[in-house]
């Protein structure tokens, strides 16, 4: 069943939340290369924190690059090709 704003294949309750915790995963995987996280806040937002302290809730991963650039104060390339040939080097 299609659902609107939702852009799964994954239909059942289950295959979503393991594609989300797979998602956050790999996000967190970029992020811990600026001493960022991020954590899903009950469910419905999410919370991006820096080892400082900072953070920021949100409702939405599209809102997550421009957040992680205001709290870091820093650009943020997560497609940047050398942090990517490290992170797979990495894994």
């Amino acid at each position: 069943m299609a659902r609107d704003g939702v852009y799964s294949r994954n239909g059942d309750r289950l295959s979503r939340r393991r594609e989300a915790a797979h998602r956050q995963a790999v996000v967190n995987a970029v992020l811990a290369t600026r001493r960022m996280q991020l954590a899903d806040w009950h469910g419905r937002a999410y919370l991006l924190k820096t080892a400082t302290g900072k953070s920021k809730v949100f409702d939405s991963l599209s809102h997550l690059w421009p957040e992680a650039e205001a709290l870091s104060g820093a650009t943020f390339d997560p497609l940047d090709p050398v942090l990517l040939a490290r992170l797979k080097a990495g894994a």
